[in-house]
């Protein structure tokens, strides 16, 4: 679970209920931002280690994705 998930549900939880002070926007808008940030990491690495295969089984992963791997494992 992402830590600023608990934070992120508290304060839509207390804009629900009431209004958030000025800090409290500020704060909920860079825990999204980071939220977003953690899960489009995410989303990113599951896809850079997929492989394409087409019915016949062969490899037919775009050529974009093959040099993203390339540059990962040399770093």
């Amino acid at each position: 679970m992402i830590p600023s998930l608990k934070r992120i549900n508290e304060l839509a939880k207390k804009q629900r209920e009431s209004e958030l002070t000025a800090a409290e926007k500020v704060e909920q808008q860079a825990l999204r931002e980071d939220y977003l940030r953690e899960i489009r990491g995410q989303v990113l690495e599951t896809f850079s280690g997929l492989k394409v295969m087409d019915p016949l089984g062969n490899d037919v992963t775009p050529e974009k994705l093959r040099s993203e791997r390339k540059i990962e494992s040399n770093e």
